[in-house]
């Protein structure tokens, strides 16, 4: 009897040294946070070189993981490019014939690519050959009444200016960029500092409201047509579309050099036309087609033998409520990308606590993680170095809220900080 008494201790005692903090003590701290007293919180730590969890709290749960679907689009892009291609093109006497491959920086706002205006400040006849694409201009599960907003930007084969239109007030008169759209522009002092008609590129501006420190972006709706004229204007020469019985060309690849750039924006910046794009690019270079679902699919069925849980994904950005994670699914997807590009590339990519991207606002230390925000939802996936520099990957996943989201931010900052006091 004592044997089996001492055995059961020993075995008790395992265990909770696998698992430093219980699922009972955890669900303790929670009710200590008053911020999560009504919402749905799922949590997993685990250390980096081991598959047993250091904290575990409902972690097979399903949450909505918002911008956190982000580390599964740049997951995807590492294991596909070494070097991102920016377009296809082919040199035929004068003309130059190019096509897309999804390459979002082209005259962007924030993200601009000398290259690409190299390349296109070339003195050619130019002849854009559309790529094969089924895109939808607002992703599965969007909220239709986001088009206004910079970051409900539209997909696009090749987007320019980010697909976004920026106004300023310069010398007391609003400026536009693509300058094409000032013609659109309804000066309405009854209506919002700046609305686009959801069905045509129609901008009604208060003038009354905007300041000249005001800097506003709002997508414009794209197509192949507005593609072409915008390109033409900004270099001043003709863009033909090519004939759709035309024979394609050889196609030469000019890649790009702004790989860390474009990371950055997508995980420090939580940029969703940039997580799209990228997204479009794979299916690009898998299937010689923009098709979202194709390559979702293909690469859900090649991490299906790694991934603990299925997911539900049909976005690059996590702007879709549709899309549906376990905290313990990102932990494996935290680890895959350690095992692709190392530690230092994440602390280059990855915003960092307190300093840096989306983590400006979290004072705890040493920690290198993706954000997750849609309105009730907040999601915190990543890494942290302990002091004796042991590496933990976590995700917190908080859903169905209605405290602030600063409050939120808090209470995940309260559970990271007792959990790096007590795993070192």
């Amino acid at each position: 009897m004592r044997f089996r008494l001492i055995c059961f201790v020993f075995l008790i005692s395992l265990s909770t040294k696998a698992q430093e903090f219980s699922e009972r003590k955890i669900k303790r701290m929670l009710k200590k946070i008053p911020a999560f007293q009504q919402a749905h919180v799922a949590l997993s730590v685990e250390p980096l070189n081991s598959l047993k969890p250091k904290a575990f709290y409902q972690g097979e749960n399903y949450m909505t993981p918002a911008s956190n679907i982000k580390l599964l689009t740049f997951l995807a892009a590492i294991q596909n490019f070494d070097s991102l291609p920016a377009l296809y093109f082919n040199k035929q006497d004068s003309i130059m014939h190019f096509k897309a491959t999804g390459y979002p920086l082209l005259l962007h706002p924030f993200y601009p690519d000398p290259k690409l205006d190299f390349f296109f400040n070339q003195k050619y006849n130019w002849c854009y050959h559309p790529p094969k694409s089924t895109l939808n201009r607002l992703g599965e599960g969007w909220s239709w009444d986001d088009y206004h907003y910079y970051y409900s930007a539209e997909n696009s084969p090749f987007p320019i200016y980010g697909n976004t239109t920026r106004v300023t007030l310069v010398s007391c008169k609003p400026q536009l960029i693509p300058k094409a759209f000032e013609k659109n522009m309804v000066l309405d002092t009854l209506s919002k500092k700046l609305y686009r008609k959801r069905s045509q590129n129609l901008y009604h501006l208060n003038p009354r409201i905007l300041n000249k420190k005001d800097t506003l972006y709002i997508p414009f709706i794209t197509s192949d047509s507005l593609f072409i004229s915008l390109l033409g204007d900004h270099i001043n020469r003709s863009v033909e579309q090519s004939k759709a019985l035309e024979t394609p060309p050889n196609w030469n690849i000019l890649f790009s050099n702004q790989e860390a750039m474009l990371y950055q924006a997508m995980l420090q910046d939580s940029d969703n036309g940039v997580a799209e794009s990228l997204l479009t690019m794979i299916s690009q270079n898998n299937f010689e087609e923009m098709n979202i679902e194709k390559i979702i699919d293909s690469l859900k069925l090649k991490w299906s033998k790694w991934l603990p849980d299925p997911i539900q994904w049909v976005d690059g950005s996590g702007i879709s409520r549709y899309n549906m994670m376990t905290p313990r699914t990102l932990i494996a997807v935290l680890k895959k990308i350690h095992s692709e590009v190392g530690f230092e590339n994440i602390k280059n990519f990855f915003p960092k606590s307190g300093s840096s991207g989306t983590l400006k606002n979290y004072p705890v230390k040493e920690v290198y993680a993706k954000t997750g925000t849609l309105r009730h939802n907040h999601n915190l996936s990543g890494y942290w170095i302990s002091k004796k520099g042991n590496i933990y990957v976590f995700s917190i996943m908080a859903n169905h809220f209605t405290t602030p989201i600063s409050e939120i931010r808090h209470g995940i900052t309260e559970l990271l900080t007792q959990f790096q006091k007590r795993l070192k």
